[in-house]
Protein backbone atom coordinates (compact mmCIF):
# COMPACT_ATOMS: atom_id res chain seq x y z
CA UNK A 1 0.00 0.00 0.00
CA UNK A 2 2.90 2.34 0.66
CA UNK A 3 4.02 1.85 -2.94
CA UNK A 4 0.54 2.71 -4.27
CA UNK A 5 0.33 5.76 -1.99
CA UNK A 6 3.69 7.04 -3.22
CA UNK A 7 2.61 6.37 -6.82
CA UNK A 8 -0.58 8.43 -6.41
CA UNK A 9 1.41 11.27 -4.80
CA UNK A 10 3.82 11.13 -7.72
CA UNK A 11 0.87 11.44 -10.13
CA UNK A 12 -0.24 14.64 -8.42
CA UNK A 13 3.27 16.07 -8.52
CA UNK A 14 3.72 15.04 -12.14
CA UNK A 15 0.50 16.81 -13.12
CA UNK A 16 1.76 20.01 -11.54
CA UNK A 17 5.11 19.63 -13.34
CA UNK A 18 3.45 19.04 -16.73
CA UNK A 19 1.11 22.00 -16.22
CA UNK A 20 4.04 24.23 -15.24
CA UNK A 21 5.98 23.13 -18.33
CA UNK A 22 3.02 24.01 -20.57
CA UNK A 23 2.64 27.39 -18.85
CA UNK A 24 6.33 28.19 -19.41
CA UNK A 25 6.16 27.09 -23.04
CA UNK A 26 3.06 29.24 -23.45
CA UNK A 27 4.71 32.37 -22.07
CA UNK A 28 7.81 31.87 -24.24
CA UNK A 29 5.82 31.20 -27.42
CA UNK A 30 3.36 34.05 -26.82
CA UNK A 31 6.29 36.41 -26.23
CA UNK A 32 7.83 35.34 -29.52
CA UNK A 33 4.54 35.40 -31.46
CA UNK A 34 3.61 38.89 -30.23
CA UNK A 35 6.82 40.49 -31.60
CA UNK A 36 6.24 43.49 -33.87
CA UNK A 37 8.47 45.27 -36.35
CA UNK A 38 7.01 48.72 -35.66
CA UNK A 39 7.20 48.64 -31.86
CA UNK A 40 9.70 47.53 -29.24
CA UNK A 41 8.76 45.55 -26.14
CA UNK A 42 10.16 48.43 -24.08
CA UNK A 43 7.78 50.98 -25.63
CA UNK A 44 4.69 49.61 -23.88
CA UNK A 45 3.83 48.89 -20.27
CA UNK A 46 3.91 45.34 -18.95
CA UNK A 47 0.12 45.03 -18.76
CA UNK A 48 -0.47 46.50 -22.22
CA UNK A 49 1.82 43.96 -23.89
CA UNK A 50 0.56 40.51 -24.83
CA UNK A 51 3.57 38.71 -23.39
CA UNK A 52 3.42 40.78 -20.18
CA UNK A 53 -0.20 39.88 -19.52
CA UNK A 54 0.46 36.24 -20.36
CA UNK A 55 3.34 36.14 -17.87
CA UNK A 56 1.16 37.66 -15.15
CA UNK A 57 -1.66 35.23 -15.90
CA UNK A 58 0.77 32.30 -15.80
CA UNK A 59 2.11 33.31 -12.37
CA UNK A 60 -1.38 33.92 -10.95
CA UNK A 61 -2.57 30.68 -12.51
CA UNK A 62 0.26 28.71 -10.93
CA UNK A 63 -0.55 30.17 -7.51
CA UNK A 64 -4.21 29.32 -8.07
CA UNK A 65 -3.25 25.77 -9.02
CA UNK A 66 -1.21 25.28 -5.85
CA UNK A 67 -3.95 26.82 -3.69
CA UNK A 68 -6.65 24.63 -5.24
CA UNK A 69 -4.49 21.53 -4.77
CA UNK A 70 -4.03 22.35 -1.09
CA UNK A 71 -7.40 23.74 -0.02
CA UNK A 72 -9.48 21.74 -2.47
CA UNK A 73 -8.96 18.66 -0.32
CA UNK A 74 -10.84 20.32 2.53
CA UNK A 75 -13.83 21.18 0.31
CA UNK A 76 -13.92 17.71 -1.23
CA UNK A 77 -13.77 16.05 2.18
CA UNK A 78 -17.05 17.59 3.41
CA UNK A 79 -20.41 16.78 1.76
CA UNK A 80 -21.61 20.32 2.49
CA UNK A 81 -18.44 21.73 0.92
CA UNK A 82 -18.93 19.66 -2.24
CA UNK A 83 -22.54 20.79 -2.57
CA UNK A 84 -21.78 24.45 -1.85
CA UNK A 85 -18.87 24.53 -4.27
CA UNK A 86 -20.90 22.87 -7.04
CA UNK A 87 -23.88 25.20 -6.83
CA UNK A 88 -21.75 28.32 -6.34
CA UNK A 89 -19.69 27.62 -9.46
CA UNK A 90 -22.79 26.72 -11.47
CA UNK A 91 -24.71 29.83 -10.39
CA UNK A 92 -21.77 32.14 -11.10
CA UNK A 93 -21.20 30.58 -14.52
CA UNK A 94 -24.87 30.91 -15.52
CA UNK A 95 -25.08 34.50 -14.27
CA UNK A 96 -21.95 35.57 -16.15
CA UNK A 97 -23.07 33.74 -19.29
CA UNK A 98 -26.35 35.64 -19.11
CA UNK A 99 -24.46 38.90 -18.60
CA UNK A 100 -22.82 38.53 -22.02
CA UNK A 101 -26.22 39.36 -23.53
CA UNK A 102 -26.56 42.60 -21.54
CA UNK A 103 -25.39 45.89 -23.11
CA UNK A 104 -22.78 47.65 -21.05
CA UNK A 105 -21.48 44.44 -19.49
CA UNK A 106 -20.37 42.48 -22.52
CA UNK A 107 -17.76 43.46 -25.08
CA UNK A 108 -17.34 42.17 -28.64
CA UNK A 109 -13.99 40.84 -29.81
CA UNK A 110 -13.38 39.40 -33.26
CA UNK A 111 -17.08 39.73 -33.98
CA UNK A 112 -18.24 37.62 -31.02
CA UNK A 113 -19.92 38.80 -27.83
CA UNK A 114 -18.08 36.35 -25.53
CA UNK A 115 -16.40 38.62 -22.99
CA UNK A 116 -17.47 40.56 -19.93
CA UNK A 117 -15.65 43.85 -19.48
CA UNK A 118 -14.50 44.77 -15.98
CA UNK A 119 -12.38 47.75 -14.97
CA UNK A 120 -10.40 47.66 -11.72
CA UNK A 121 -8.47 50.77 -10.69
CA UNK A 122 -8.27 51.87 -14.29
CA UNK A 123 -7.04 48.47 -15.50
CA UNK A 124 -9.33 46.94 -18.13
CA UNK A 125 -9.96 43.22 -17.68
CA UNK A 126 -11.88 40.85 -19.94
CA UNK A 127 -13.43 37.67 -18.59
CA UNK A 128 -14.76 34.88 -20.82
CA UNK A 129 -17.59 33.07 -18.96
CA UNK A 130 -17.59 30.13 -21.38
CA UNK A 131 -14.27 29.01 -19.88
CA UNK A 132 -15.77 28.76 -16.41
CA UNK A 133 -18.84 27.03 -17.88
CA UNK A 134 -16.66 23.98 -18.59
CA UNK A 135 -15.85 23.46 -14.91
CA UNK A 136 -19.39 24.33 -13.82
CA UNK A 137 -21.04 21.79 -16.10
CA UNK A 138 -18.58 19.05 -15.08
CA UNK A 139 -19.14 19.76 -11.38
CA UNK A 140 -22.94 19.69 -11.69
CA UNK A 141 -22.97 16.42 -13.65
CA UNK A 142 -20.53 14.88 -11.16
CA UNK A 143 -22.69 15.99 -8.23
CA UNK A 144 -25.91 14.74 -9.87
CA UNK A 145 -24.63 11.28 -10.78
CA UNK A 146 -21.82 10.84 -8.25
CA UNK A 147 -22.85 12.64 -5.07
CA UNK A 148 -26.63 12.53 -5.33
CA UNK A 149 -26.56 9.10 -6.90
CA UNK A 150 -29.05 9.74 -9.72
CA UNK A 151 -29.56 6.69 -11.92
CA UNK A 152 -28.29 7.49 -15.42
CA UNK A 153 -30.15 4.45 -16.78
CA UNK A 154 -33.49 6.01 -15.83
CA UNK A 155 -34.40 8.57 -18.47
CA UNK A 156 -36.99 10.53 -16.49
CA UNK A 157 -35.49 10.47 -12.99
CA UNK A 158 -31.78 10.57 -13.77
CA UNK A 159 -30.99 11.50 -17.35
CA UNK A 160 -33.60 14.13 -18.24
CA UNK A 161 -32.61 16.75 -15.59
CA UNK A 162 -28.97 16.37 -16.62
CA UNK A 163 -29.83 16.78 -20.31
CA UNK A 164 -31.81 19.96 -19.60
CA UNK A 165 -28.84 21.47 -17.79
CA UNK A 166 -26.43 20.42 -20.54
CA UNK A 167 -28.70 21.98 -23.17
CA UNK A 168 -28.85 25.22 -21.17
CA UNK A 169 -25.07 25.50 -21.00
CA UNK A 170 -24.57 24.53 -24.65
CA UNK A 171 -27.16 27.03 -25.92
CA UNK A 172 -25.93 29.92 -23.76
CA UNK A 173 -22.34 29.32 -24.83
CA UNK A 174 -23.07 28.33 -28.43
CA UNK A 175 -24.73 31.56 -29.46
CA UNK A 176 -21.34 33.27 -29.62
CA UNK A 177 -18.82 30.44 -29.13
CA UNK A 178 -19.60 27.40 -31.26
CA UNK A 179 -16.30 25.60 -30.62
CA UNK A 180 -16.71 25.68 -26.83
CA UNK A 181 -20.35 24.57 -27.10
CA UNK A 182 -19.20 21.60 -29.20
CA UNK A 183 -16.58 20.81 -26.56
CA UNK A 184 -19.20 21.01 -23.79
CA UNK A 185 -21.51 18.67 -25.70
CA UNK A 186 -18.71 16.16 -26.31
CA UNK A 187 -17.49 16.16 -22.70
CA UNK A 188 -21.02 15.87 -21.32
CA UNK A 189 -21.70 12.94 -23.65
CA UNK A 190 -18.62 11.13 -22.38
CA UNK A 191 -19.60 11.81 -18.77
CA UNK A 192 -23.09 10.42 -19.40
CA UNK A 193 -21.52 7.31 -20.90
CA UNK A 194 -19.22 6.86 -17.88
CA UNK A 195 -22.16 7.45 -15.53
CA UNK A 196 -23.94 4.45 -17.04
CA UNK A 197 -26.34 6.01 -19.53
CA UNK A 198 -28.09 3.48 -21.79
CA UNK A 199 -26.62 3.40 -25.29
CA UNK A 200 -30.13 3.75 -26.77
CA UNK A 201 -30.72 6.93 -24.77
CA UNK A 202 -27.24 8.22 -25.58
CA UNK A 203 -27.75 7.57 -29.29
CA UNK A 204 -31.06 9.44 -29.29
CA UNK A 205 -29.54 12.34 -27.40
CA UNK A 206 -26.63 12.33 -29.84
CA UNK A 207 -29.03 12.76 -32.76
CA UNK A 208 -30.77 15.69 -31.05
CA UNK A 209 -27.38 17.14 -30.12
CA UNK A 210 -26.14 17.00 -33.70
CA UNK A 211 -29.31 18.75 -34.86
CA UNK A 212 -28.86 21.43 -32.20
CA UNK A 213 -25.21 22.01 -33.07
CA UNK A 214 -26.14 22.15 -36.76
CA UNK A 215 -28.65 24.88 -35.90
CA UNK A 216 -25.98 26.85 -34.07
CA UNK A 217 -23.64 26.35 -37.02
CA UNK A 218 -26.20 27.66 -39.52
CA UNK A 219 -27.05 30.64 -37.29
CA UNK A 220 -23.79 32.40 -38.21
CA UNK A 221 -22.84 32.74 -41.92
CA UNK A 222 -19.09 32.86 -41.19
CA UNK A 223 -19.28 29.41 -39.59
CA UNK A 224 -20.82 28.00 -42.77
CA UNK A 225 -18.11 29.72 -44.84
CA UNK A 226 -15.41 28.08 -42.75
CA UNK A 227 -17.03 24.68 -43.15
CA UNK A 228 -17.25 25.12 -46.93
CA UNK A 229 -13.65 26.37 -47.08
CA UNK A 230 -12.49 23.29 -45.18
CA UNK A 231 -13.60 21.11 -48.10
CA UNK A 232 -11.37 23.10 -50.48
CA UNK A 233 -9.07 25.61 -48.83
CA UNK A 234 -7.66 26.65 -52.21
CA UNK A 235 -11.12 27.57 -53.47
CA UNK A 236 -11.11 30.78 -51.41
CA UNK A 237 -7.42 31.29 -50.71
CA UNK A 238 -7.83 35.01 -49.96
CA UNK A 239 -10.99 34.59 -47.87
CA UNK A 240 -12.12 31.75 -45.63
CA UNK A 241 -9.26 29.53 -46.82
CA UNK A 242 -6.54 32.06 -45.95
CA UNK A 243 -6.15 31.07 -42.29
CA UNK A 244 -5.76 27.30 -42.84
CA UNK A 245 -3.39 27.85 -45.77
CA UNK A 246 -1.18 30.14 -43.71
CA UNK A 247 -1.29 27.70 -40.80
CA UNK A 248 0.01 24.87 -42.99
CA UNK A 249 2.66 27.18 -44.46
CA UNK A 250 3.77 28.14 -40.96
CA UNK A 251 4.10 24.52 -39.84
CA UNK A 252 5.95 23.52 -43.02
CA UNK A 253 8.39 26.43 -42.62
CA UNK A 254 9.74 24.95 -39.40
CA UNK A 255 10.95 21.62 -40.74
CA UNK A 256 12.25 19.11 -38.22
CA UNK A 257 14.05 21.47 -35.83
CA UNK A 258 12.48 24.86 -36.54
CA UNK A 259 13.84 28.25 -37.51
CA UNK A 260 14.89 29.04 -33.95
CA UNK A 261 13.23 30.89 -31.10
CA UNK A 262 12.15 34.34 -32.29
CA UNK A 263 13.24 33.70 -35.88
CA UNK A 264 9.81 32.87 -37.28
CA UNK A 265 8.46 34.98 -40.14
CA UNK A 266 4.78 34.11 -40.32
CA UNK A 267 3.93 36.04 -37.15
CA UNK A 268 4.67 39.34 -38.93
CA UNK A 269 1.20 39.73 -40.41
CA UNK A 270 0.99 36.49 -42.40
CA UNK A 271 -0.65 34.19 -39.81
CA UNK A 272 -3.56 35.83 -37.94
CA UNK A 273 -4.00 34.86 -34.29
CA UNK A 274 -0.50 33.40 -34.16
CA UNK A 275 -0.28 34.15 -30.43
CA UNK A 276 -3.66 32.67 -29.48
CA UNK A 277 -5.68 30.05 -31.38
CA UNK A 278 -2.82 29.24 -33.81
CA UNK A 279 0.04 29.26 -31.32
CA UNK A 280 0.77 25.60 -32.13
CA UNK A 281 1.54 26.49 -35.75
CA UNK A 282 3.91 29.22 -34.56
CA UNK A 283 5.55 26.76 -32.15
CA UNK A 284 6.11 24.29 -35.00
CA UNK A 285 7.68 27.03 -37.11
CA UNK A 286 10.22 28.02 -34.48
CA UNK A 287 10.70 24.67 -32.71
CA UNK A 288 9.97 22.33 -35.60
CA UNK A 289 8.41 18.89 -35.57
CA UNK A 290 10.51 18.05 -32.51
CA UNK A 291 9.05 20.93 -30.48
CA UNK A 292 5.51 20.21 -31.63
CA UNK A 293 5.90 16.53 -30.74
CA UNK A 294 7.17 17.48 -27.28
CA UNK A 295 4.08 19.58 -26.60
CA UNK A 296 1.77 16.81 -27.86
CA UNK A 297 3.62 14.36 -25.59
CA UNK A 298 3.06 16.64 -22.58
CA UNK A 299 -0.67 16.67 -23.26
CA UNK A 300 -0.71 12.88 -23.63
CA UNK A 301 1.15 12.47 -20.33
CA UNK A 302 -1.29 14.77 -18.59
CA UNK A 303 -4.31 12.85 -19.91
CA UNK A 304 -2.74 9.61 -18.70
CA UNK A 305 -2.14 11.10 -15.24
CA UNK A 306 -5.69 12.46 -15.14
CA UNK A 307 -7.16 9.05 -15.94
CA UNK A 308 -4.98 7.40 -13.29
CA UNK A 309 -6.27 9.98 -10.83
CA UNK A 310 -9.82 9.07 -11.83
CA UNK A 311 -9.22 5.37 -11.10
CA UNK A 312 -7.73 6.13 -7.68
CA UNK A 313 -10.42 8.66 -6.63
CA UNK A 314 -12.08 8.06 -3.25
CA UNK A 315 -15.70 8.83 -4.13
CA UNK A 316 -17.93 8.62 -7.23
CA UNK A 317 -18.22 12.43 -7.16
CA UNK A 318 -14.44 12.86 -7.35
CA UNK A 319 -14.18 10.11 -9.97
CA UNK A 320 -16.66 11.89 -12.21
CA UNK A 321 -14.91 15.23 -11.76
CA UNK A 322 -11.49 13.76 -12.52
CA UNK A 323 -12.79 12.13 -15.69
CA UNK A 324 -14.67 15.24 -16.85
CA UNK A 325 -11.77 17.64 -16.31
CA UNK A 326 -9.29 15.27 -17.96
CA UNK A 327 -11.60 14.71 -20.95
CA UNK A 328 -12.18 18.46 -21.33
CA UNK A 329 -8.46 19.26 -21.21
CA UNK A 330 -7.52 16.50 -23.64
CA UNK A 331 -10.37 17.08 -26.11
CA UNK A 332 -9.68 20.82 -26.29
CA UNK A 333 -6.03 20.13 -27.08
CA UNK A 334 -7.05 17.64 -29.79
CA UNK A 335 -9.54 20.10 -31.31
CA UNK A 336 -7.03 22.95 -31.38
CA UNK A 337 -4.28 20.87 -32.97
CA UNK A 338 -6.77 19.40 -35.46
CA UNK A 339 -7.81 22.93 -36.51
CA UNK A 340 -4.22 24.17 -36.77
CA UNK A 341 -3.18 21.17 -38.90
CA UNK A 342 -6.35 21.59 -41.02
CA UNK A 343 -7.77 18.23 -39.96
CA UNK A 344 -10.89 20.11 -38.80
CA UNK A 345 -12.63 23.34 -39.94
CA UNK A 346 -11.24 26.60 -38.61
CA UNK A 347 -12.74 27.61 -35.29
CA UNK A 348 -11.67 29.73 -32.36
CA UNK A 349 -10.54 27.34 -29.67
CA UNK A 350 -7.24 27.94 -27.81
CA UNK A 351 -4.56 25.41 -26.88
CA UNK A 352 -4.90 24.85 -23.10
CA UNK A 353 -2.28 26.68 -20.98
CA UNK A 354 -0.28 27.62 -24.09
CA UNK A 355 -2.40 30.08 -26.08
CA UNK A 356 -2.61 33.70 -24.99
CA UNK A 357 -5.58 34.54 -22.80
CA UNK A 358 -6.18 34.87 -19.08
CA UNK A 359 -9.59 33.22 -18.75
CA UNK A 360 -8.44 29.91 -20.20
CA UNK A 361 -5.17 29.83 -18.26
CA UNK A 362 -6.79 30.59 -14.90
CA UNK A 363 -9.68 28.18 -15.48
CA UNK A 364 -7.47 25.25 -16.41
CA UNK A 365 -5.03 25.99 -13.59
CA UNK A 366 -7.99 25.78 -11.22
CA UNK A 367 -9.08 22.51 -12.85
CA UNK A 368 -5.60 21.00 -12.55
CA UNK A 369 -5.42 22.07 -8.91
CA UNK A 370 -8.71 20.22 -8.30
CA UNK A 371 -7.29 17.11 -9.99
CA UNK A 372 -4.20 17.32 -7.78
CA UNK A 373 -6.46 17.67 -4.73
CA UNK A 374 -8.36 14.52 -5.74
CA UNK A 375 -5.06 12.66 -6.13
CA UNK A 376 -3.91 13.97 -2.74
CA UNK A 377 -7.07 12.71 -1.05
CA UNK A 378 -6.63 9.30 -2.68
CA UNK A 379 -3.05 9.10 -1.43
CA UNK A 380 -4.14 10.07 2.09
CA UNK A 381 -6.81 7.36 2.02
CA UNK A 382 -4.19 4.76 1.09
CA UNK A 383 -1.94 6.01 3.89
CA UNK A 384 -4.75 5.71 6.44
CA UNK A 385 -5.58 2.21 5.19
CA UNK A 386 -1.92 1.22 5.49
CA UNK A 387 -1.70 2.53 9.07
CA UNK A 388 -4.93 0.71 9.97
CA UNK A 389 -3.63 -2.50 8.39
CA UNK A 390 -0.30 -2.28 10.25
CA UNK A 391 -2.11 -1.57 13.53
CA UNK A 392 -4.33 -4.62 13.14
CA UNK A 393 -1.34 -6.84 12.29
CA UNK A 394 0.42 -5.81 15.52
CA UNK A 395 -2.66 -6.70 17.51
Amino acid sequence: MRTRERLIQDHAGAMVIVATALLVIGVVMVTSASARLDQSYLDVSLWQSVFGRQGIFAVVGFLLLISAARWGQLLLAAPAGRKWCTFAVCAFALITLGATFLPGWSVARHGSQRWIHVSLSGVALGFQPSELAKIAMIFVLAWWFGERGADARSFKAGLLPAVVLIALFVLLVGKEDFSTSFLLAAVSGLMLLVAGCRLVHLGALGCFGVCGLAGLLMAAPYRVQRLVAFRDIWGDARGAGYQPLQSLTTIASGGWFGTGLGAGIQKYGYLPESHSDFIFAHLCEEAGVVGGTLVVALFCVFVYLGLRTMWSARTPFERQIAFGLTACFGLQAVLNIAVVTVMAPTTGIPLPLVSAGGSGVLTYCLAIGILAAIAGRAAKADEDSCIHFVGRSHE
